[in-house]
């Protein structure tokens, strides 16, 4: 799997935020760090892209199990991307706007299902 946080390296994209449901992002692979231990929940990394012109936009996080089945972003600001997100006059969102518009991007997402898929290949 490409590294989830190569993302940062990615050129950037300006990318409108009221077109930001039009980012059809694709699960790129998604990381599980399991230590051997029934104590310590698995967790890991995914990482999601779309192609916008001739550039890649890509979304990064760190999710965690909470319980068998159940996975959960570990942190909602946590979210690492190479999206500039533009408002309507073109002025860049603050890093608080871009995590709000992340984590609805992100909850839009079945990342949960690939989670779960990348677990269960684990544990074949």
């Amino acid at each position: 799997m490409t590294p989830a946080w190569i993302v940062c390296a990615w050129p950037p994209v300006l990318w409108p935020v009221s077109s930001a449901s039009n980012l059809h992002l694709v699960h790129l692979g998604t990381r599980v760090l399991h230590y051997g231990d029934a104590a310590c929940p698995c967790s890991g990394q995914t990482l999601w892209a779309g192609a916008s012109n001739d550039r890649s936009a890509g979304v990064a996080w760190d999710w965690i199990e909470v319980e068998e089945g159940v996975v959960a972003l570990a942190d909602p600001f946590g979210l690492v991307t190479n999206l500039k997100l533009l408002d309507a006059s073109g002025q860049a969102l603050s890093d608080f706007e871009v995590a709000v518009h992340l984590n609805g991007l992100v909850h839009a997402l079945p990342w949960q299902s690939e989670v779960q898929r990348a677990l269960h290949h684990l544990d074949a």
